[in-house]
């Protein structure tokens, strides 16, 4: 029978607007060697790699009537060079002319006709580096049968990419009649009598359904978030009608200086439960505290930016690829307190208030909820952000911990890696974060109208870290 999509994973297809593309991003900046990197190149690794990975090369198929889920089925016209591709970028390539780049092409939405991933090649970075731009939907990434299409192409070891090497051949399986489609639809339903397979009439309808099977599986993640997620979000520009122009930013910092502020701030009875995540979220804050006061925003003592955060805890000295301790949890960020270290403390008291109340959720309840893969935590992030209402948040920002030592593509050592969340419905921004090889990177993605200064909340970022880092209060 053909493997069906779940229903949360259908939902991100029925649900998916112009205005909302239901798919994760990274963008990874590299350093050549000696005898250079090419499109060939890229093109074998995937080629080498995706064949332990069907689901590369499957795409969506509806059933007659949508009387069930659609199904996966292989792509028998799959075509390497549509889903690969090379672009570069005009001289001198600045960070500013990649940041346009990654803005323009990562709101269109994937082809549901074939695979639903894309990779750019961008040559042309100034310094003689390149950058690799990935695109992956997030019914794709079920943390089960696929991952992220940019941990297929990064490896923990060097080596040269052999482009000769003969790949084994694929064959695609013969793609279901609509007949069978429905005779599976209706065989599965007997088999599995608890997932009624609702008739469709019309596309608002469906769609509506589909959705209710989306807050159906979020339910158990929602019974256990904080009583601050019932109440409704405060009013925030971050939550503004968007359109399909982006902008993306991205920010580079040191991870020792969260661990520096760590070490100075964490001190007295729960000096050991403030985290590295606790510094990153309080560097946020006072990053949203600045970015608001320049915008002429009103900001008294108990204004808040409420976050929804699915936290991937980070350690002092990661011992393997990623961290396995997940929690996802709903934070109000005191950007109304003047102090930084105080925000720092009144943050690290809330993320502890949660986890000594229950609120702390499990890296098995996230894999029900939406197949959790650690490599793949941002796609993870930003599915939960869909399946929850977003009334309850003003903004979501995805922590992932990733590996303390280099990474490469074939020879070239990556240097840097920046996530690309999406923008559910009426959230203006999104905000990514990656810790990598001593660095801690920061990816903001903005609807272009609504957050026109996001490069200023990007500097502001900057600014409030050196703050908690010097140890001056405002």
């Amino acid at each position: 029978m053909s493997d069906r999509l779940t229903s949360l994973d259908a939902s991100f297809l029925y649900l998916e607007q112009s205005t909302t593309a239901m798919h994760v991003g990274s963008v990874m900046i590299f350093e050549p060697p000696v005898e250079g990197f090419d499109y060939d190149q890229l093109v074998g690794i995937i080629e080498q790699r995706i064949g332990v990975i069907p689901r590369f090369r499957q795409k969506v198929r509806d059933v007659p009537g949508r009387i069930a889920n659609p199904v996966w089925v292989d792509d028998e016209h799959f075509d390497m060079g549509y889903h690969v591709r090379r672009t570069a970028l005009p001289r001198p390539g600045t960070q500013r002319q990649l940041q346009d780049f990654v803005a323009r092409v990562q709101p269109r939405r994937l082809d549901r006709s074939r695979p639903l991933w894309e990779v750019y090649l961008v040559e042309g970075l100034e310094d003689d580096r390149f950058a690799i731009v990935t695109k992956t939907h997030h019914a794709l990434i079920d943390g089960v049968h696929a991952l992220d299409i940019a941990h297929v192409i990064v490896d923990a070891e060097r080596g040269e990419v052999d482009t000769d090497v003969e790949v084994e051949p694929w064959e695609a399986r013969r793609s279901p009649s609509g007949a069978e489609l429905v005779t599976e639809a209706v065989v599965d339903a007997v088999r599995r009598p608890t997932q009624v397979v609702d008739l469709v009439r019309g596309g608002v309808h469906d769609a509506l359904t589909v959705g209710m099977r989306a807050a159906v599986s979020a339910g158990s993640l929602l019974s256990s978030l904080p009583r601050t997620a019932a109440r409704p979000a405060p009013d925030s520009p971050q939550n503004a009608a968007i359109g399909t122009a982006r902008r993306w930013v991205n920010v580079a910092t040191d991870l020792q200086d969260y661990r520096a502020v760590r070490t100075r701030l964490g001190r007295g009875a729960y000096a050991e439960d403030v985290t590295i995540n606790d510094v990153v979220l309080a560097t946020i804050t006072g990053g949203f505290r600045t970015w608001l006061l320049n915008r002429g925003e009103a900001v008294s003592g108990s204004t808040v930016v409420r976050a929804m955060v699915p936290v991937s805890i980070y350690g002092d000295d990661p011992s393997g690829m990623y961290a396995n301790q997940v929690m996802a949890c709903v934070v109000n960020l005191p950007v109304g307190e003047p102090g930084a270290s105080i925000r720092l403390h009144q943050i690290a008291f809330a993320m502890r208030q949660q986890m000594e109340a229950g609120h702390a959720v499990g890296a098995t309840s996230l894999a029900n909820l939406a197949g959790f893969a650690p490599p793949t935590l941002h796609a993870l992030g930003a599915r939960l952000g869909s399946a929850v209402s977003r009334r309850i948040y003003n903004v979501m920002i995805t922590n992932v911990p990733g590996p303390q030592t280099p990474l490469y593509a074939g020879d070239a050592q990556m240097l840097s890696t920046y996530p690309v969340t999406p923008l559910a419905k009426g959230q203006a921004l999104s905000i990514g974060i990656t810790s990598y090889n001593g660095g801690v990177y920061y990816g903001l993605n903005a609807d272009r109208d609504a957050m026109p200064d996001v490069d200023v909340l990007a500097q502001s970022i900057v600014d409030s870290l050196a703050e908690l880092t010097s140890g001056r209060d405002a």
